[in-house]
């Protein structure tokens, strides 16, 4: 008998467990699909906000690009804002079904410029670079249409070569019916498996290279090969009169947004015989499973990555190297800087030895400045079968200029007129040949602001002014002086001066208002895709973001100077920089392609919508795709934010007691990653099985020792008598909105927290992550047992904590909320660490607010590490409670 109650009793048990799992699992299903909708839709901000920094990029017209770019990013931006449109939407339980009214009214208008644009295509299969300009990067690439730049509108010698079109690209794949095998393939593959991803690689570089050139391409590409041979001088003997070359990808928007540096085939000294099979090589590179998981994790369509290759003489090169129109690493100097090695390039920048360096001015007479001759062991050189090999030097020429004066100065000539025709300094790349030929192999933008994170030593310090930013991250380059001026709130920028450096704590969309007036910003947090980067990359503003300790270093109406290529801000002017103040010009502004871009992306790239506050922040002011963007975040937070009102109603029964020395009643809601090592079958946690990276950071706040009293708060006596009296003529007065729980629902990098202790309530939401545009806290409090006076002064205080602890807050009589965003993961974590503090110390304060000094009081006490309430409200001046 016993037995048997025992195995009865043992089953009631397991039915208790496993109806437990299965309400909490059900539970978690709900709010998860919310979340990862939220997810979702940063995902996609993250990505649009991606996309507008490279297309403000683009419209600084220092690089090639076609229709196919325009067309592609104009597809992709859309795409995103769709999506986060329907994350909004699904989100909220369908409230804003109204936006996608806007999507479609942005993609009209986009259409409708985009259908203006007339192109001319190329039909053929091979062009000559003697064809070939920036203008047909649609046809032949980024590389292929550069050197065909450099041969035809800038007139210095390149290799021979030629481009096979994307044409001749499509042909292939039509000819082999290819295009609906690859897309069969394709489809529905999953990005997230690796296996999978590899597996369709695989297949279809083995469709592609197993296919047959049709003859008539094969023979186009050899006879042009054959016309490039007969036009190239200086052929090595080696080579029997057939000169090896080298086969690159030349795909459309590569090293652009559309791809990323080496993501596609590059083959260096091919014979004739081998041409068609490693041309079909690198047509396979569209495939390879990081290019794949590229393009799917982008958004980017097959279609818009056609494969041109370029085949280019391969130059037997004697000497080759580096050349800058400006100092690579100390812009002051506005020097020719030209490096050399014997043999091929690559040793030139590779560090395996020190090149010849030789410092050109730029007068008229191209004036030798500096020469320094270094020792030149070895050399890399092509091999007559194939491949590369290191070889010593001649012993005698291992001392000795590799350039002659008039080759130094003809070099330097190139290089300027390089500079002149791009508007910009120049990275180029250049070979001397066996014939005495100095040819331009590529030339590219010299980025001096990428040199940011190099050392002292490579981007010296300008000596003899105070540095009061050492290092921060740039989002505009440039060189900007004036009176700093520091902004403390919305209200600074009404009178910010004419030609000022607007100095903040933080980056907000806001400044644009005073942008056209400013000669620089610098901020201590920001991040360069953010929405201020890119307001400050369409005004043109040199910005520096992340410096730290700008506001506070830098004192207010001190002449700075912004150097926004180093990251470096000093005092006062500093005349050696005062050069890099200049203004650019743009390469292609006069072509058709980038007018295309410039109306297109005035559908995309502004934000006119910078204050949520504004009665104009709604979707019928939307303009472009940056304001849909804008909106549909800030609505994002609010619906998250929100999300605990759905949780008395929803977790019963679903959520884990945690147990832990904190006065509430917390039970917790995990949606994946927030917890560890908790059984299916438990109902209790402790705070060690936290892993949630925000719920960490709030609970170390709250259970600080000395932060919260285990007995009952000091009692002021009109306060008491407060409290009785609004509950006796009041009692409704404040809605008990979560029972008597509190809940937590959390991620491993999210948290919404719902706490209601005693007759008032407060509502956190947060991420907190590794990516920075990503992180945010936002908090609201109302509420109290007292009258409304008091309620109203703590909630002040409360404000004043925030404030000080650098929120943006807003006080409606005994409301708060307070917000903080876009900070790196370890700041967002101390300031939650803050709230979770400050929600203990403030618990019941109300009834403490006899006066107004108490609001001081306790804000003051509260940020100095006080928590002691009977020491600080001893210390409150007696006021009129009524004052």
């Amino acid at each position: 008998m016993h037995k048997a109650i025992t195995k009865f009793l043992d089953k009631i048990r397991s039915w208790k467990h496993s109806d437990r799992a299965r309400r909490r699992e059900q539970v978690s299903r709900l709010f998860r699909f919310k979340y990862t909708c939220f997810k979702d839709l940063l995902a996609s901000n993250t990505e649009l906000l991606n996309i507008i920094t490279d297309l403000e990029e683009k419209l600084r017209g220092q690089e090639v690009f076609g229709m196919s770019y325009v067309r592609s990013q104009s597809t992709r931006a859309l795409f995103h804002a769709l999506r986060m449109v329907k994350s909004l939407d699904d989100l909220s339980g369908h409230r804003y079904a109204s936006l996608f009214g806007v999507v479609d009214r942005l993609n009209e208008a986009i259409k409708e410029e985009l259908g203006k644009r007339k192109e001319l295509p190329v039909s053929e299969w091979v062009l000559p670079y003697s064809r070939i300009t920036r203008d047909m990067v649609d046809w032949v690439g980024g590389k292929n249409a550069n050197l065909g730049e450099l041969r035809n509108r800038v007139g210095v010698p390149v290799p021979e070569g030629f481009a096979v079109t994307t044409r001749a690209y499509q042909f292939f794949l039509e000819r082999n019916d290819l295009i609906d095998e690859i897309n069969r393939k394709r489809m529905d593959l999953d990005v997230r498996d690796p296996m999978a991803v590899n597996q369709v690689s695989e297949e279809i570089q083995r469709l592609i290279i197993t296919a047959p050139v049709p003859e008539e391409l094969q023979k186009t590409i050899l006879q042009a090969y054959d016309e490039m041979a007969a036009r190239a001088r200086g052929i090595d003997a080696l080579t029997n009169g057939q000169p090896r070359v080298a086969l690159r990808s030349s795909a459309i928007g590569e090293d652009s947004e559309l791809s990323y540096a080496g993501q596609y085939l590059s083959v260096l000294n091919v014979t004739r015989d081998r041409i068609i099979d490693t041309y079909k090589l690198i047509l396979a590179s569209l495939y390879t499973p990081r290019a794949i998981s590229y393009r799917l994790n982008k958004g980017l369509r097959d279609e818009d990555i056609a494969m041109s290759v370029a085949c280019i003489e391969m130059v037997p090169s004697v000497a080759s190297g580096v050349i800058y129109t400006r100092h690579p690493f100390n812009p002051i100097e506005d020097n020719i800087v030209v490096t050399a090695v014997w043999g091929l390039g690559p040793y030139a920048v590779d560090g395996v030895i020190t090149p010849d360096m030789y410092v050109v001015s730029k007068d008229l007479d191209f004036t030798l400045i500096e020469s320094r001759v270094s020792a030149k062991p070895v050399q890399l050189v092509a091999n007559p079968t194939g491949g590369l090999s290191e070889l010593p030097v001649d012993e005698s020429k291992q001392h000795v200029p590799c350039l002659s004066r008039e080759q130094i100065r003809t070099l330097a000539e190139y290089a300027l007129n390089l500079e002149r025709h791009y508007n910009y300094p120049q990275d180029i790349e250049w070979a001397l040949d066996p014939s005495e030929r100095l040819l331009v192999l590529q030339t590219r933008p010299l980025h001096l602001e990428s040199l940011q994170k190099a050392d002292e030593k490579t981007f010296p310090i300008v000596e003899g002014y105070p540095l009061v930013v050492e290092r921060g991250v740039i989002a505009f380059p440039g060189v900007g002086y004036g009176p700093a001026a520091h902004i403390h709130s919305q209200e600074d920028l009404l009178g910010f001066p004419e030609g000022a450096v607007l100095v903040a704590r933080h980056s907000t969309p806001e400044y644009v208002l005073v942008m056209q007036k400013a000669r620089a910003i610098v901020t201590d947090t920001g991040s360069i895709t953010g929405h201020m980067a890119s307001l400050a990359r369409e005004f043109g503003v040199p910005t520096i973001l992340d410096a730290k300790v700008a506001f506070a270093g830098i004192p207010p109406g001190a002449d700075v100077t912004v150097d926004a290529y180093s990251g470096r801000v000093y005092l006062g002017k500093v005349e050696e920089l005062m050069g890099l103040q200049r203004t650019r010009e743009s390469l292609m502004k006069d072509s058709p392609v980038f007018q295309t871009l410039r109306k297109v992306a005035d559908v995309i790239v502004p934000l006119h919508l910078v204050n949520p506050r504004s009665p104009n922040f709604t979707a019928e002011h939307c303009e472009t795709i940056h304001d849909l963007m804008r909106l549909v975040h800030e609505l994002s937070y609010r619906e998250m934010f929100q999300i605990s009102d759905m949780v008395s109603d929803n977790a019963e029964g679903g959520a884990l007691k945690l147990v832990a020395p904190i006065p509430l009643d917390l039970h917790i809601i995990d949606l994946g990653g927030g917890l560890q090592d908790v059984s299916a079958f438990s109902s209790r946690i402790t705070v060690d099985n936290i892993s949630s990276i925000p719920m960490k950071a709030l609970l170390k706040g709250m259970l600080l020792v000395g932060t919260h009293m285990r007995g009952p708060r000091p009692i002021d006596l009109g306060g008491f008598l407060s409290v009785m009296r609004e509950q006796m003529f009041q009692p409704n007065s404040v809605a008990e909105r979560f029972g008597d729980r509190s809940y937590a629902i959390i991620a491993d990098k999210y948290l919404n927290f719902s706490s209601r202790i005693g007759y008032h309530y407060s509502v956190l939401d947060s991420y907190c992550g590794d990516t920075v545009s990503k992180n945010y806290i936002t908090f609201s409090f109302k509420g109290g047992a007292a009258d409304e006076v008091r309620r109203n002064r703590r909630a002040r205080a409360i404000a004043q904590i925030f404030q000080a602890l650098e929120f943006v807050v807003e006080v409606r009589e005994d409301r708060v909320d307070a917000r903080f965003y876009k900070y790196e993961r370890a700041i967002t974590e101390e300031k939650l660490d803050m709230v979770g503090r400050m929600l203990q110390f403030t618990r019941q304060m109300d009834m403490l607010m006899h006066c107004d000094a108490t609001i001081d009081a306790l804000a003051q006490s509260f940020l100095s590490g006080d928590y002691d309430l009977d020491r600080v409200l001893a210390c409150a001046p007696e006021q009129n409670a009524g004052s």
